[in-house]
């Protein structure tokens, strides 16, 4: 029973990790608008050579992201799994 309340507290837990997928699955366009060329060129401007990869290749910022949900589930899985751990060893020491 303990090993099945790991096993499922452990997977619980993993259902909160955010996937990061950094691969791209299509092809990059080329038929672009021309207002998001002239956005993007006006963006290329103002861009400092700092932020520039030594290839050419800059990251878009995409700010942060928000964090509650993964911190309230992982701390309520975390006190389940530890209810369930206290439950278990004070049921073996009674004798059930």
């Amino acid at each position: 029973m303990l090993t099945a309340t790991a096993a499922g507290t452990l997977l619980g837990a993993l259902w909160f990790v955010p996937n990061a997928n950094a691969t791209q699955d299509a092809p990059v366009r080329t038929d672009v608008m021309p207002q998001a060329t002239t956005q993007a060129r006006a963006a290329d401007t103002t861009a400092t050579d700092a932020s520039a990869d030594t290839d050419g290749v800059r990251l878009a910022d995409t700010g942060s992201f928000d964090t509650t949900p993964y911190v309230i589930g992982g701390t309520t899985l975390l006190a389940l799994g530890a209810g369930f751990v206290v439950y278990s060893v004070r049921r073996e020491r009674l004798g059930l």
